[in-house]
């Protein structure tokens, strides 16, 4: 009886460990998890993550985290906040959630002026919606909707944008004469560059977005 009393604790001890061990290594990779470089140019470096423990290997500077969905009651997704030092968030002020951290650089030259083109919005469009949710020295940030069959004429970029989608869909896009079809998921990131130009049409679901231009420096 001595013996299978020895053999029995052995098992849940060793069982125990095991599960330790495992919940353990799971804590250590996700406090070691490093965000995704989703976007990095000379005007501007864009992370996403969901990791919700330290951040690493994120470079310290300003940016905006845009929320891609609901976090714990911390941030709603299509939220976006301007930080001072974005390497310095911690899983307590990010919550759950996946999260896109877009940082402007200061460098890089001007593509083209002020006159060459037109702010998020300003371009001839129907079925679009623009709603601003904060604006600084150095970004101007608007959530943007585009409804099914909404369009957007042809036009040329006054500032770099960041493009975050909260949705995903299908837009059909037209420039230099060619004409495709962008297929976006959830959380991905696109770059519109200053000067560049072109027309947009949905030709999905409806889209969500959220709008990052930055300004010159």
């Amino acid at each position: 009886m001595r013996g299978l009393l020895i053999i029995a604790a052995s098992i849940v001890t060793s069982t125990t460990l095991g599960v330790s061990a495992r919940h353990g290594a799971a804590a250590q990779a996700a406090r070691e998890t490093k965000p995704l470089v989703a976007l990095d140019n000379p005007r501007v470096r864009v992370y996403r993550t969901t990791a919700a423990g330290p951040l690493t290997g994120v470079e310290h500077g300003p940016g905006v985290v845009v929320s891609i969905e609901d976090s714990s009651g911390v941030a709603k997704a299509g939220s976006a906040v301007w930080v001072e030092d974005a390497a310095a968030l911690s899983g307590t002020s990010r919550g759950s959630g996946a999260i896109v951290i877009v940082q402007p650089r200061r460098q890089g030259p001007a593509a083209a002026s002020p006159a060459d083109g037109s702010k998020p919005g300003d371009a001839p469009f129907t079925g679009m919606s623009f709603k601003p949710i904060f604006e600084n020295d150095r970004v101007s940030v608007i959530r943007a909707r585009m409804e099914v069959g909404a369009r957007e004429g042809f036009h040329t970029h006054g500032s770099d944008t960041i493009v975050v989608h909260l949705s995903g869909g299908e837009i059909e896009d037209t420039a230099d004469g060619k004409t495709v079809v962008n297929r976006w998921k959830r959380g991905d990131v696109e770059f519109e560059g200053l000067g560049t130009s072109h027309s947009a049409r949905n030709v999905g679901g409806a889209v969500d977005v959220v709008l990052v231009a930055l300004k010159r420096q």
